[in-house]
């Protein structure tokens, strides 16, 4: 059994060390452990720092494709290398290397594909009171979206199967963390999440640059998840919202048309039938979405069937 932990890097020459001095060369359960960097198009040493401390695999990208790239790219590296388990953390040492047991002990029980380290969020002080809510409500929306009980969704410290990263794929360029659980979930993976410990903060946040950029780029991703995800559900609520305007207009048109001829009161009736045009046509895009997404599931089952193939072989090989 070969476990390999993979870190996504961008310029981490300053942190990166302490990141790796702080991972495991065994665990339980595992013939081997190799270390695999994903270098994001660093401009600094950041590739000869992961050499210097024994880094096994680097991978390189010219230049910088974000962090869901990174992590895709990290996971087809693994799978070629022939990992039967893949851990991928951080380089800035926020998760402490010595909980890796934790997560790959569910998988190889088998009683879980992937594995999410559920952080004490309430307990770390370095983030603020707006960033904790923001997490809790991330992950709710994840929970909704993928119908898992995962604790944790934006945490990176994360296992899995080499059959779960065989069927993972990532949209979105700025994060990973959520989508792949929503996809896990579609793809009725097992999920479970585990409590880890995190360490001090070494450096400010890359993804949060401002309270008000994690708002946004959190809501955006929140939304294009349920709309490639549950696109269905998500027209169907907000039409509905729209029909329920309308037939309410439209209601109060009739009350009034009943008592005094309606006089007066034909903006009741343009607005009515604008909501409940709206509501139809959101209709018909969730429908539309929902084709889409069917279509989207066939070409995920390929393009797994693509990837296996491919993996297997080097592996063998």
């Amino acid at each position: 059994m070969k476990l390999i932990i993979q870190i996504p890097c961008l310029n981490e020459a300053e942190t990166l060390a302490i990141a790796l001095a702080d991972l495991p060369r065994a665990v339980e359960g595992f013939d081997t452990v190799e270390w695999l960097i994903i270098d994001d198009g660093s401009t600094d040493n950041t590739a000869e720092i992961a050499r210097q401390n024994g880094v096994h695999h680097v991978v390189r990208h010219p230049v910088n494709r974000g962090l869901a790239v990174g992590f895709m790219s990290g996971l087809d590296a693994c799978l070629s290398l022939g990992a039967d388990v893949i851990v991928n953390t951080d380089a800035d040492n926020q998760y402490c290397g010595a909980d890796i047991p934790k997560l790959t002990a569910p998988v190889l029980a088998h009683e879980a594909d992937i594995v999410i380290g559920a952080r004490p969020i309430d307990e770390t002080e370095h983030f603020s009171w707006i960033k904790k809510k923001l997490q809790r409500l991330g992950s709710w929306a994840v929970r909704m979206a993928s119908k898992t009980d995962v604790a944790d969704a934006p945490s990176g410290f994360r296992a899995m199967s080499r059959e779960a990263a065989m069927r993972l794929n990532v949209f979105n360029a700025y994060t990973y963390t959520l989508e792949t659980i929503i996809q896990a979930g579609q793809s009725n993976l097992r999920i479970v999440s585990v409590p880890i410990r995190t360490n001090g903060d070494l450096r400010p946040s890359r993804l949060v640059k401002s309270i008000s950029s994690y708002v946004k780029r959190s809501l955006v991703t929140i939304f294009r998840v349920f709309l490639i995800y549950r696109p269905l559900a998500l027209f169907f609520y907000i039409g509905s919202v729209f029909m329920l305007a309308g037939l309410v207009t439209g209601t109060r048109f009739i009350f009034y048309y009943l008592k005094d001829g309606g006089e007066g009161h034909v903006q009741s009736v343009i607005l009515a039938s604008l909501c409940v045009t709206l509501g139809m046509l959101l209709y018909m895009m969730g429908l539309i979405g929902d084709l889409i997404a069917t279509n989207r599931k066939l070409l995920e089952k390929v393009h797994y069937r693509l990837r296996s193939n491919s993996t297997n072989s080097s592996k063998q090989s």
